[in-house]
């Protein structure tokens, strides 16, 4: 990866204080940063009146009943 000398040296020194080389550094961050792209885009915050719409919602049709649900949560991790 080309870049400037001073985020060269950041990125440096930051590996070297965790004894790593700038490769595994660089592709550490990399995967952490991406991790956490992907659980933005999966997180979702509600209010409390809409928590409680989709409260409901989950009650009136259980998981062990959801194939939707079920096939949601046998995905495989993507950071896995």
């Amino acid at each position: 990866m080309r870049t400037d000398a001073k985020r060269r040296d950041l990125i440096d020194t930051a590996a070297q204080i965790l004894r790593m080389d700038r490769t595994s550094f660089i592709l550490d961050a990399a995967c952490k940063r991406a991790e956490e792209v992907i659980i933005d885009r999966r997180l979702f915050l509600l209010d409390d009146e809409a928590f409680h719409r989709f409260e409901q919602a989950l009650e009136a049709n259980p998981m062990r009943n959801n194939e939707c649900v079920r096939d949601l949560l046998a995905r495989p991790q993507p950071w896995s």
